[in-house]
């Protein structure tokens, strides 16, 4: 393979990755467009949970739908940072991106919950179900909840780690420079501190933060790898 050939391999992985990172932020954004839309405040008590599920059945599979896609949308672009950040700044690109990619796979086994509370919805509205069956299927419900917001919020801790690392990598590569460098390490740590408050007070919404911060990193990196690969 000669060098224009391999040339031309290194752009085809920073724009797949670049163009991967940004739609995956598209989807992102539609998420919360759909929660806006079509998904109604939450229920005064617990089981206006499990009650208005069929209402929003549907609207919860395209949401968790689309935000699994763009979880997974955004694990190239990690794999493209380190393929653009690993010739200046080997160490903090390898473990950086590698921290990303396991933060997103964390959240990504958290991103159907709709497919666990059907089967409880069937449960509770079935013939037999007793108050005190109902009352424990709505507990279950809640647990549920809980597991699928530990792994968001560990995911939410991990990422913004990897964003650290990247942003200290950039400082050496040229083509990104100290700006895209202080950007990613200031968005890890934004992201890293409202993740670190969300698990001392889970009730807070502080973890939105470090989704933001995220998204941010994603689509500025992404635009940033787009652009690298189609310079000459």
């Amino acid at each position: 393979m000669n060098d224009l050939q391999k040339l031309a391999q290194e752009k085809s992985v920073l724009r797949w990755g670049g163009l991967s990172g940004m739609l995956g932020v598209l989807f992102l954004i539609l998420v919360w467009v759909v929660i806006g839309v079509f998904v109604p405040p939450d229920p005064a008590d617990l089981a206006g949970f499990v009650t208005r599920f069929p209402d929003i059945q549907a609207a919860r599979v395209v949401e968790n739908g689309m935000y699994l896609l763009a979880l997974i949308m955004e694990i190239p672009l990690f794999l493209a940072l380190y393929r653009a950040l690993r010739k200046t700044s080997l160490a903090p690109a390898l473990f950086g991106s590698a921290l990303g990619i396991v933060g997103l796979v964390v959240m990504v086994a958290s991103a159907t919950p709709h497919v666990a509370h059907a089967p409880l919805y069937d449960l509770y509205r079935a013939p037999g179900a007793t108050p005190a069956d109902q009352a424990t299927l709505t507990l279950l419900w809640q647990a549920i909840w809980g597991i699928n917001d530990s792994m968001l919020y560990v995911g939410f801790f991990v990422v913004p780690i990897g964003l650290i690392l990247l942003g200290a990598a950039m400082f050496g590569a040229p083509s990104f420079g100290k700006g895209f460098g202080w950007v990613s390490v200031v968005l890890g740590v934004l992201g890293l501190t409202a993740a670190v408050l969300q698990m001392v007070d889970p009730a807070s919404m502080i973890g939105a933060v470090s989704y933001f911060a995220c998204v941010i990193f994603y689509l500025v990196s992404g635009w940033k790898l787009y652009s690298l690969s189609r310079a000459s």
